[in-house]
């Protein structure tokens, strides 16, 4: 009985199976329920719930119904919705919540909670499959047809500026709309008093009484009977305002759209609901999001407009034009929202954040001031402070003293040119460290005494944006952060003796921006230990960097104005990383290029630098004398047991200058294209490093030296 009962509840099931014409994964992947099912017999015939060992449908519960064998739906766990009223009743397990306002609604459909996953698997295999985008309306419509009751329910159709009560009386598949009329008794709210019975049956015969199916939600039912019905038009709902863009029919067909666009478009909704995308990130690609839909939008305006104009007429020439730069700038913007949408460009890319923080300059009165961080002042630290830090010199000029609980109200209080002095302790603070002036933030002791540990959920720990920032002898420790440790956005921050415990990326040089790190830790992070973006200037020193995904990543981007950066690695170990111990970023045009590049001649065949068929050999000669340059100091080094990283210090050196000379022919090649002809084209005068040497690389899980092409 309970066997027969499985097997008719999933032939009941099979309304929310891909028909026979579906085509692709949506076939390959539909579970065999009889043989995935694990049943407790006694269970069954008390009609409760049965596993499926596919986990995509943990959620799933058997759920007898009268007139019904049985059937399966999605729902929500208990603890997903504040309102669990109706748990306990049998039929449904979806839950219900009463919409706001004066007006006393009946209850809807919760379904605005569902988990990744439930979504996820609904798209990939029950509404999309396979499908190409000018596919997606098709496809979407075969599914309602399978799962909507086309009648008998009602629904609060919901705008910006009215809920009304309407009852559904059809369902055109083929259009996502309902067929409605006015539900009795006539239930509406809004802020606007005007509409009246009278106005909304005039607006429905409009709009000829066809309501898009995303604009209603569900009146609850505890039968059971609509929960398919709302779960459907949930997924509609959610598809058109969270994933679909209005260009994305005009996009190629090449591979499936599930996988080109909802798939991360999906995750990167779910990662920000979960706190895992940085506050910047989210601003910039919402403003891209609607930057590239206004331009679209004049986009398509103006192919209207030119289907109108006369041919070869002069404002048609003119629109011609403005038709071309809007296209760029829309592929431009689509190609940035994909960079976000995508989690591993997400990761490698970051964003340009643009920091606040505004510097304060000088003390009117042009006093300097010292500020001194204890929880607890000891008449033994204070003596200790006195004769090490604030009274070395007796000549000197008086200065002025305040003191703090914590660091993060000393940083605050600073002007340019004081100093901060933390005594040993522990101190824990829930902010950002927001350094704008060049000030000295040092600990008074060893950093393993002097901890400050950040809590709560935030961005970075310390932002750094002064002229000259010099920070000392202290153990940072991060905590729930969804961005680095230290974000160095301009000017020049000095790290000496000091110890990063990270949770995402450890310290992130920005463009135009200078890191000077000499004797410290950094370990813990999640992305790369030390991201080095174009443009910068990086000086590495007797660091150790470790237990971090990637040890140091170095970002190169296509775009002609960014440079290399100037990057120095002396005597650092660099071990236990999860991936490479440097890897390098760059677009996929530079292996494209190395089909131009003539072969090895013998006098760098050791280096293994790739030149161009059209070097001359006085190019050949800089080229020489810039590597000769780079590893002068490497024979300090050449004994046997350091054989191995002295191969690792030239693989760096190899690949950052066969980078720079490619970038270097790219745009030659695209000034040719142009007829611009450039007169030198010197690798000596973009300085890519001072010097990679000494360097030890340990235990990397992929290798000392690696390149990720995009």
């Amino acid at each position: 009985m309970a066997g027969g009962e499985l097997a008719d509840g999933w032939l009941r099931s099979e309304a929310m199976a891909p028909g026979p014409e579906r085509r692709g994964r949506a076939a390959e992947e539909e579970p065999a329920p009889l043989e995935k099912a694990v049943v407790n017999n006694a269970a069954m015939n008390m009609g409760v719930q049965v596993s499926l060992g596919d986990p995509a449908f943990s959620s799933l519960e058997y759920v007898p119904r009268s007139g019904i064998a049985g059937s399966y739906a999605f729902f929500q766990d208990e603890d997903s919705c504040s309102d669990c009223s109706n748990q306990d009743k049998p039929g449904t397990r979806l839950q219900s919540f009463v919409p706001e306002g004066t007006t006393h609604f009946p209850e809807v459909f919760q379904t605005s909670h569902l988990l990744f996953y439930e979504r996820f698997r609904a798209y990939q295999d029950y509404i999309l499959a396979d499908c190409k985008a000018s596919e997606v309306r098709e496809f979407t419509a075969e599914f309602l047809e399978k799962v909507l009751e086309s009648s008998g329910w009602r629904a609060v159709w919901h705008t910006n500026v009215f809920e009304v009560l309407v009852e559904v009386i059809d369902v055109d598949y083929a259009a996502l709309k309902a067929v409605v009329s006015l539900a009795d008794p006539y239930l509406c709210d809004s802020p606007v008093s005007t509409f009246t019975l009278e106005c909304m049956q005039e607006l429905l015969e409009l709009k000829e009484h066809r309501l898009p199916l995303q604009e209603l939600w569900v009146v609850f039912d505890d039968s059971g009977v609509f929960d398919q019905t709302a779960l459907a038009i949930e997924h509609v709902r959610f598809f058109y305002q969270n994933i679909w863009r209005s260009w994305d029919e005009e996009e190629e067909d090449e591979y499936d759209y599930f996988v080109r666009c909802v798939e991360p478009r999906l995750r990167l909704h779910y990662d920000i609901l979960e706190n895992r995308v940085p506050s910047g990130l989210i601003v910039d690609y919402r403003n891209l999001l609607s930057q590239c839909e206004e331009s679209y939008r004049k986009f398509l305006n103006l192919r209207s407009s030119l289907s109108n104009c006369s041919s070869d007429s002069e404002q048609e020439n003119i629109s011609m034009v403005e038709g071309l730069k809007l296209y760029s700038e829309i592929e431009q913007l689509k190609q940035k929202l994909k960079l976000i949408e995508n989690p591993l460009l997400r990761y490698v890319f970051g964003y340009q954040k643009n920091s606040n923080i505004q510097a304060k300059g000088v003390r009117p009165n042009g006093q300097k001031v010292t500020h001194v961080v204890a929880s607890t002042m000891m008449t033994g630290l204070l003596w200790s402070l006195l004769r090490d830090r604030l009274c070395q010199e007796p000549s000197k000029e008086e200065i002025e003293i305040q003191f703090h609980g914590d660091p993060l109200s000393a940083i605050n209080a600073c002007y340019e040119g004081d100093t901060v002095i933390v005594c040993p302790g522990h101190y824990v603070v829930h902010g950002t460290f927001s350094i704008a002036d060049s000030i000295e933030l040092e600990g008074y002791g060893l950093p393993d005494d002097i901890v400050i540990e950040k809590r709560g959920k935030g961005d970075t720990f310390v932002d750094c944006t002064g002229t000259d920032i010099k920070i000392s002898s202290i153990k940072f420790v991060q905590h729930d952060a969804v961005e680095g440790i230290l974000i160095i956005h301009h000017g020049k921050t000095t790290l000496e003796n000091c110890v990063l415990q990270c949770e995402t990326t450890g310290v992130t040089v920005r463009t135009s921006a200078e890191l000077l790190m000499k004797n410290s830790d950094l370990y813990g992070a999640k992305g790369a230990g030390i991201e080095i973006y174009p443009g910068s200037k990086c000086t590495l020193s007797d660091n150790g960097i470790h237990h971090c995904k990637e040890g140091i990543l170095i970002k190169d981007f296509l775009d002609e104005h960014y440079d290399i950066p100037k990057i120095s690695m002396v005597n650092n170990v660099i071990h236990n990383n999860e991936g490479y111990g440097v890897v390098l970023v760059k677009p996929t045009i530079f292996s494209d290029l190395q089909e131009n590049v003539q072969d090895e001649t013998e006098e760098n065949n050791a280096l293994k630098i790739q030149t161009s068929e059209e070097a001359s050999a006085a190019e050949r000669v800089e080229l020489d004398e810039l590597i000769q340059c780079a590893t002068g100091k490497m024979e300090l080094y050449a004994r046997s047991d350091l054989s191995e990283q002295v191969e690792d210090n030239c693989e760096i050196v190899n690949e950052l200058v066969a980078a720079s000379t490619q970038k270097g022919q790219m745009k030659k090649k695209r000034l040719s294209e142009l007829g611009i002809t450039q007169a030198d084209d010197n690798l000596m005068s973009q300085e890519m490093f001072v010097s990679i040497v000494g360097n030890q690389f340990k235990w990397n899980g992929k290798g000392s030296f690696g390149t990720f092409l995009f």
